[in-house]
C-alpha cells in the first residue's frame, strides 16, 4: 500500500473549485524514477484515482490544487505569494529554535502525513465518462469570464 498526501482544508475553501492534479511518484528513495503528474481533474476524481492506485502499489501520491494563472502578474503574484510563505517558513523555524528543533516537527508532520491510512476500500474510481464530464466542467469553468 502506497500514501496519498493532500491540503487539509476548511470545508468552504475556495481552493476545492480548482481542477487538481495528481503527481505519482517513489514511496522511497531506493526506487528512482521520474514522477508523472497527471489530470486536471475535478477534487473528488482526483482523490478518488489517487486511492485507487496508491491502494495497490508502492507509490506516492500528492493532490493538489492546479492555480490557472491567465497572465504574466497573475504568474508574478503566485511567486511572489510563494516566496513570501517561504519567507514566513524560514522565520518560523528561527523562531522554533527557541523551543526545538522546527525541521524535526516538519519532518515528523510529512512523516504522519505519509503515513496516514487510507481508506480499507479507496473510492470507486471515476469512470472515462465521469472524468470526460469532469474535464468539460474545468473547462468551462476556466473559460468563464471573472466574476
Amino acid at each position: 500500500m502506497g500514501a496519498l498526501v493532500t491540503l487539509d482544508l476548511p470545508d468552504d475553501s475556495p481552493l476545492f473549485d480548482l481542477p487538481w492534479i495528481i503527481t505519482f511518484g517513489p514511496l522511497d528513495d531506493a526506487d528512482e524514477w521520474e514522477p508523472v503528474v497527471c489530470g486536471p481533474y475535478e477534487r473528488a476524481h482526483a482523490l478518488a484515482l489517487a486511492e485507487s492506485v496508491v491502494a495497490d502499489e508502492s507509490l506516492m501520491a500528492v493532490v493538489e490544487p492546479l492555480l490557472p494563472a491567465a497572465s504574466v502578474e497573475d504568474v508574478r503574484g503566485e511567486i511572489a505569494t510563494a516566496r513570501l510563505a517561504a519567507e514566513d517558513e524560514a522565520g518560523q523555524t528561527e523562531a522554533a529554535d527557541l523551543y526545538g528543533d522546527f525541521e524535526d516537527t516538519i519532518d515528523e508532520e510529512l512523516e504522519e502525513a505519509a503515513t496516514r491510512e487510507l481508506p480499507a476500500e479507496p473510492r470507486t474510481p471515476p469512470t472515462e465518462a465521469e472524468l470526460r464530464d469532469g474535464f468539460r466542467r474545468i473547462a468551462a469553468r476556466l473559460t468563464a469570464e471573472p466574476r
